[in-house]
């Protein structure tokens, strides 16, 4: 197994993305600790994992709250002995669709602040006990909104808010690597399967025609799956990623090409 005795925590780890890492994790033999904030989905993916077979714990954390963070990471290490992976999946509440010119300020800026605060709080937070452990992997999420910029495609700040998220990681990795840190931003593209529970009303288009664009605009004529991030995860994760930090994983399927 890639994470037998890792150690995992998980943040949004109800959400679609971060339940499928957090799944895939466990699978590879990591004891996971989910976080988000709301305890009813985090429970379902628990109970899935164990149901498998697997070790997952939950707990309700805000992690755009320093001391919520700090308090949660400092319990796993009592509990477990050590952090060995965080990954962060939270949603950063973009709006899109809108034009930048007709956008508000608040609804332009709130991707980018909560996504590069709470990829700070909580890497950061484990980046601490990682540093006295010598060793650990951080996993930050970005999208391919970073670098493809389509006509009459409106992606508001959330395009922007992954391309701060990527240069952290890059920082992070730059800061950390010394003290046996690695850290590795993944760019996903757009994932059809996680939009099942998501409101289409303020969509551009329906969802079966997104899908269409998506796979017409990828390299590979396909689009990015749930399982692709979590086996990506789960090997950037891994002692067999050992010589890869402070870099973009690219999982846009070829609809970005580095």
């Amino acid at each position: 197994m890639l994470l037998e005795n890792k150690n995992a925590v998980i943040y949004g780890a109800g959400g679609a993305i971060g339940g499928a890492v957090a799944r895939t994790f466990a699978s590879e033999g990591a004891r996971v600790f989910l976080a988000g904030r709301t305890r009813e989905s985090l429970e379902t993916v628990a109970d899935d994992i164990k149901v498998a077979g697997g070790q997952a714990d939950v707990a309700v954390v805000d992690a755009l709250d320093r001391q919520a963070v700090d308090e949660h990471v400092g319990d796993i290490v009592e509990r477990a002995g050590s952090i060995d992976v965080s990954f962060n999946a939270i949603s950063i509440q973009d709006v899109q669709v809108i034009p930048l010119a007709e956008m508000s300020h608040e609804d332009f800026v709130r991707p980018i602040s909560i996504g590069t605060t709470t990829h700070f709080l909580t890497a950061t937070a484990a980046a601490r006990h990682m540093a006295r452990q010598g060793s650990g992997v951080i996993l930050t999420l970005s999208s391919s909104a970073v670098r493809a910029f389509i006509p009459g495609v409106h992606v508001g700040g959330f395009g922007i808010a992954g391309t701060a998220i990527e240069a952290f990681t890059k920082q992070l990795a730059a800061e950390l690597g010394p003290q046996g840190i690695r850290a590795v931003c993944l760019r996903s593209e757009g994932i059809p399967e996680s939009w099942e529970d998501a409101s289409t009303e303020e969509w551009s288009a329906p969802p079966e025609e997104i899908e269409v664009f998506l796979k017409q605009r990828s390299l590979l004529g396909r689009v990015t799956t749930l399982s692709d991030v979590g086996n990506a995860a789960a090997f950037l994760a891994s002692d067999l990623a050992g010589a890869t930090t402070g870099t973009v994983f690219n999982l846009t399927s070829g609809s970005v090409v580095d």
